[in-house]
């Protein structure tokens, strides 16, 4: 019997999953390993080896690390889970002129529910990953905050979490930095864990060409699209495109075109299959509309209160507003912001805490 309960740790067979595993284990938990297999790159048309946390080279590490330490560990196949939400949210996304955030849906709605719904049937207490965040219960609520390495935290991409998900969920590597990580690993027993090179393609993705993988899943679309105008602010045509589902906003390499000057995408209209270009300064906006919010601090957001906004993975938050406009969260940021884009994830901040996210529906004024 474990001294402190039951745990589904998820296993991706690389360092912070299989950290998290073996500190759980030492600490007196009964540590049952999983290993999600998401999706396989040859149904993407990808010439690329499987890479990342979904080849069978990650299982059989994770599941080496569990034997080795004595507890239990499985593979659950959840493509089927995955490709139905996942990759037709990404896929309907381009082709609305947004750019998705593929992991933070597939945190949100496949990878934590298919855990919950395994740790229930395993009669698992709790679940935990390798996600450098915390969780804390305060006024009756639960709690996400940034894990204390900067370079590392991944609270961004965890705001879906809803309350009665946080309730289970563990985040052992919160209060540790990185190097930490890699002694541990090394003290465990496992030295090449500490020199494997960490994954930041998207899982589905494998090659980075997010353009080569629509063109692949959506039939004929290269000829529906290609041929579109690139204009300026002020609908002077100044080129043509191949297609405006293979732009995001704030892109400048790989426009092909040449104005004499820096050009930025600055808007997409798929309506008219354009692209606008601009200036670096024409990517400044002051406000910008949010909808799906999960509230997490707090059970609402009390009319103008002040946050840290955060509007992409690695950018730096910026002070702000939020104010409620029919069923939205209106930001106005204290300073203009650059590059918004419709379709990524917006979060708000309580100093190191969460307060809530959701998804950037548009962009306001300049």
């Amino acid at each position: 019997m474990s001294r402190h309960g039951k745990v589904l740790v998820a296993m991706s067979g690389g360092i912070d999953s299989t950290v998290t595993a073996l500190m759980l284990n030492e600490q007196g938990y009964e540590v049952v390993g999983i290993t999600m297999k998401t999706w396989d790159y040859a149904s993407a048309g990808s010439s690329k080896k499987e890479t990342g946390c979904c080849n069978l080279d990650s299982f059989n590490d994770a599941r080496a690390a569990a034997v080795h330490h004595g507890f239990s560990h499985f593979v659950l196949d959840i493509r089927d889970e995955f490709g139905d939400f996942v990759i037709e949210n990404f896929v309907d996304e381009y082709i609305a002129g947004r750019t998705p955030n593929p992991c933070v849906l597939c945190n949100t709605h496949i990878k934590w529910r298919a855990l919950m719904k395994r740790a229930d049937a395993l009669d698992c207490a709790f679940i935990a990953t390798g996600h450098y965040a915390q969780i804390r219960e305060e006024n009756d609520r639960f709690v996400l905050s940034k894990g204390i390495d900067e370079l590392k935290d991944q609270s961004y991409v965890l705001w879906g979490l809803q309350q009665d998900v946080l309730k289970r969920t563990m985040l052992p590597l919160g209060g540790y930095r990185k190097p930490a990580i890699r002694q541990m690993a090394e003290d465990f027993g496992y030295p090449e864990l500490a020199k494997k090179a960490e994954s930041y393609e998207i899982c589905f993705v494998p090659d980075n060409d997010y353009r080569g993988f629509l063109k692949r899943r959506v039939d004929g679309l290269e000829e529906r699209v290609n041929g579109g105008n690139f204009v300026l602010r002020d609908g002077t045509i100044v080129g043509h495109h191949k297609g405006y589902p293979f732009y995001t906003i704030g892109q400048r390499k790989g426009l092909e075109i040449a104005l004499g000057r820096p050009m930025f995408v600055t808007e997409i209209i798929p309506e008219t299959n354009t692209v606008v270009l601009g200036g670096e300064n024409e990517l400044d906006r002051s406000e910008m509309f949010v909808g799906g919010i999960n509230m997490i601090k707090y059970d609402h957001i009390p009319e103008g209160m002040e946050a840290l906004t955060k509007i992409r993975y690695k950018s730096t938050p910026s002070l702000s507003n939020l104010y409620n406009e029919e069923g939205k969260v209106k930001v106005n940021f204290y300073e203009q912001v650059k590059g918004i884009a419709p379709g990524q994830s917006a979060v708000f901040y309580d100093g190191d805490d969460v307060i809530g996210g959701g998804i950037i529906q548009r962009a306001g004024i300049k």
